[in-house]
């Protein structure tokens, strides 16, 4: 008897590993990418497999197999994923919640949603579907009606790429904060303004994508940043530079040339410095103003992460609106670092390297001090090591300077060029 059952046991066993490896080489051989074709590497449970992912998403969106995928659950690298079809509309739904996502343009930490819902339908080449956005159940109350984000996006599937565009419509900017930062501290007291719409273009395997976002009316109120109108620097003394002076000209030329015409951000800025470090693949341009840049020094701090820039964003905002342009400039002016570990402050660091009061520098000496902004570190560094300044990088902020005619830029330009200042 006991024979009999272990053979039994045996059989059942036998059986199951066939069917295991039976499966495992139909999906392995029905999933192989084709010569060519876009491939990429799953893990499902002890087997790897390569895949080709135009085939791998033709055979999801089909009508024969998507209604064996419903019901499904996997773990994912961006979290747990259920899958629904919709029989009456042949439609696949991904839901997922919670969702991360690593875009290395908004630094080191991945973006988080809450809950996600991606659907898409296919129509051979093409696809379409919808992507909802829902925040977090925290921050659900405090945003009237639809608490929902859509977008609806439509993609061509070739054999070696997909090419997706995306359309979010006009929605308040306070709903994009619940949704994409809901653990901000600020959210619980600034009342937010403005409506914020968004198209975009995504190309993969290559993971380059284009962002166009349209904003409207974005105010900020309730984070008291009028308390800086009288604020003290901890920088030293203050430098009292009034806006046409040497040194503010060129810190603007050098650091946000559109500093007078922008509301405390820069679309275009942004969307220029999320391209290049998407490309990139880190941070290595930082699209911010001069606003941004103070919020950063006084509030926000420097930690490379989505949610610090938007933490920074709202309260450059609300500066622009409670401070105005002069006083912002003064701060920054105020609180720039010049050098790690150096100097902070326009005063102190005129004083550190020309040994003269910041309303007394001459104009090579504000160029070159407003060009260390960029990197100080390595600019004193450099200085240090090779005895003279980068004429290059002051060269190009005093192109920026305005106020100049040719003449005055020439001889300015010149003058940096042949410029010997002593290395701190």
């Amino acid at each position: 008897m006991k024979k009999a059952l272990l053979f039994l046991l045996f059989g059942l066993l036998a059986l199951v590993l066939t069917a295991v490896v039976a499966i495992y080489l139909v999906v392995r051989f029905a999933l192989a990418p084709s010569p060519g074709e876009w491939p990429t590497r799953i893990q499902a449970g002890p087997f790897a497999l390569n895949v080709g992912v135009p085939t791998a998403i033709r055979l999801a969106t089909s009508s024969w197999f998507g209604p064996w995928l419903h019901g499904r659950s996997f773990q994912t690298a961006h979290g747990p994923v259920q899958v629904e079809w919709v029989e009456a509309s042949n439609t696949l739904a991904l839901i997922c919640a919670p969702c991360t996502a690593s875009v290395p343009a908004l630094g080191t930490q991945p973006l988080r949603l809450d809950t996600g819902r991606f659907t898409a339908r296919r129509d051979g080449p093409s696809l379409a579907g919808t992507l909802e956005a829902i925040p977090a159940a925290s921050t659900v109350s405090t945003l009237a009606g639809d608490n929902l984000l859509r977008a609806r996006w439509d993609a061509r599937l070739t054999q070696t790429a997909l090419q997706i565009h995306l359309d979010a419509p006009e929605a308040p900017i306070a709903r994009w904060y619940a949704v994409l930062a809901p653990s901000l501290p600020e959210l619980q007291r600034a009342r937010i303004g403005g409506t914020l719409a968004l198209r975009a273009q995504i190309d993969l395997p290559a993971e380059r994508f284009a962002l166009h976002p349209r904003i409207e009316q974005f105010t900020v109120e309730g984070l008291g940043t009028e308390a800086l109108l009288d604020a003290r620097t901890s920088c030293g003394p203050p430098s009292r530079l009034a806006t046409d002076s040497w040194l503010a000209r060129a810190v603007i030329a050098a650091e946000d040339q559109r500093f007078f015409s922008h509301p405390g951000y820069d679309l275009a800025e942004l969307t220029a410095a999320l391209d290049a470090n998407q490309n990139a693949g880190q941070v290595e341009r930082g699209g911010s103003t001069l606003t941004q840049q103070l919020a950063r020094l006084i509030v926000t701090g420097s930690e490379r992460s989505a949610e610090r820039k938007l933490r920074e964003l709202l309260y450059a905002v609300e500066m622009e609106q409670t401070l105005g342009k002069a006083r912002i400039l003064q701060l920054y002016l105020d609180n720039a670092p010049w050098g790690e570990g150096g100097p902070c402050g326009a005063e102190a660091a005129a004083k550190r390297y020309f040994k003269r009061s910041a309303r007394n520098l001459e104009p090579a000496q504000a160029v070159w001090l407003a060009a260390m902004l960029n990197n100080p570190g390595a600019a004193v560094g450099k200085w240090q090591r090779d005895g003279r300044i980068d004429g290059e990088r002051a060269k190009w902020v005093a192109e920026g300077i305005s106020g100049l005619n040719r003449a005055q830029r020439e001889a300015l330009k010149k003058t940096l060029t042949s410029a010997r200042f002593a290395p701190p």
